[in-house]
Parts: C-alpha cells; structure tokens; sequence
C-alpha cells in the first residue's frame, strides 16, 4: 500500500510540475519611476566683496534647468583647491565645503568658505576674521565649484569627491560646468 501511495505522489508531483499553460495577460502599465541617483555639475565663477554681507560672495547662481533638486535633497559642494601631480595622469584635488584656510604668517588669520543654497538657486561666500576685500585674485576669480544633489536618503557627511562620484555612478567626463 505504501509503495502504491508512493507511486502516486511521484506521478502526481510530475504532473503538476511538468504542466505549462499560456501565458496570461501582461499587467497595467506602472508609474513612471523616480531618478534616486543624484546629480553633479560645476560652477566657474569670481566672488566679489559685497559691503553688506562684509564677505566675498557669489552671484546667486540658479541650479541647471535639467536638474531636479527637492527640499529634503542634501547639497555637497567641493572646491578645486589644486592638482597633485604625483600621479599620471594628474588628478584633481576636491575639498569638501566648508572650508577654513589658515595663513601661515603667525597673524592668526583665518578665511572660510562657505556657502548659502534654496532647492532653486546656490551662493558661495569667502568670510574671515580680517578685511577680505583686499584678498589677491587666486583667492577670488575663477574658483570652481563641484555640486552634489544627493537625495537625502543616500547622504553621507564627509564622503569624498571620489566615493561620491562612485555612489552616484557618475564619470566625472559627465560633470557639467557652469559659468563664466
């Protein structure tokens, strides 16, 4: 008797698993997906001392038509502070914002930079504890400027330009620059 039940469930489990129907109707269209990987692009631009913030600011800078920036997005900036050429190629060197810079000349002088951002627009300032208005222009003109727009469920402090960039997927060839 066993051996006849055995039978049969073998015989049955066959069956069931060897059967193939059609296939059924495809299901209804979804909702477009979101894009939840961020975005990253440059700005090229000069500070100017502005009396009434007693800093070195930006102009107000809008953020490129093409990206999309939500009010809970995280916004990393990094400044192009140098290249090392210890490696070949060269590579660029990003610093994280903000950024103390301290002089070396026993005067205890100290400039930051900083900056100032809406999910419109974006400003950067250069602030210290002495009269800015007088800094050489390797402070001041043409300093470039990488944005990050990180939704904010990815965003980490302290992540480097490079682990980023490899977060996001993004080749830096892809980066947009923006300005002068």
């Amino acid at each position: 008797m066993k051996k006849v039940l055995l039978f049969l469930a073998v015989t049955v489990s066959i069956f069931f698993i060897a059967c193939e129907g059609d296939p059924g109707p495809p299901g209804p269209e979804g909702e477009p997906g979101i894009n939840i990987l961020g975005q990253v692009f440059e700005y090229n631009t000069d500070l100017l001392f502005d009396p009434g913030q007693d800093a070195l600011v930006s102009p107000i800078l809008a953020f490129p038509n093409n990206v999309e920036v939500f009010e809970s997005d995280a916004i990393l900036v990094y400044r192009l502070t140098g290249q090392d050429n210890s490696i070949n190629p060269p590579a660029d060197v990003w610093t994280q914002m903000p950024y103390s810079e301290f002089f070396a000349d026993n005067t205890g002088d100290v400039l930051q930079y900083n900056f100032n951002h809406t999910f419109f627009d974006i400003q950067f300032t250069l602030d210290g504890n002495f009269d800015v208005s007088g800094l050489g222009s390797g402070f001041t003109n043409d300093q470039i400027f990488r944005v990050a727009v990180v939704p904010s469920e990815f965003a980490q402090d302290g992540l480097s330009m490079e682990q980023l960039l490899d977060g996001m997927q993004l080749d830096p060839s892809e980066i947009t620059t923006i300005g002068n």
